[in-house]
């Protein structure tokens, strides 16, 4: 073979095992990545646990008064609601919202 030809296959070599090695690199940090998310501890809750072996909705408001709105106008209302409780809060129907008029 040829010292041309010789040199070619070398640097293709070269660059075959400089791809090689990025790809190990980039596995191994979406291993070491993927056990990190799997193995860490859930969050802890933010609001102190008040009721014991049952869960207890809270809501941030009971009531809003909103004032005069006309017809057609579009109102946006935010509530936090939050699980007191120690048991997990599952809801069994859709949750809806009352409109009371005239209140």
């Amino acid at each position: 073979m040829s010292q041309i030809k010789q040199k070619k296959n070398l640097k293709h070599g070269r660059k075959k095992q400089r791809w090689l090695m990025i790809l190990l690199l980039a596995g191994g940090l979406l291993l070491i990545a993927g056990a990190v998310i799997a193995f860490r501890k859930p969050s802890q809750s933010k609001t102190a646990i008040l009721i014991t072996g049952t869960p207890s909705l809270k809501v941030n408001q009971d009531k809003v008064d909103l004032g005069n709105v006309k017809l057609g106008q579009t109102v946006d209302v935010k509530f936090t609601l939050t699980n007191l409780g120690d048991q997990t809060l599952r809801f069994n129907k859709t949750p809806y919202v009352e409109v009371v008029e005239g209140c």
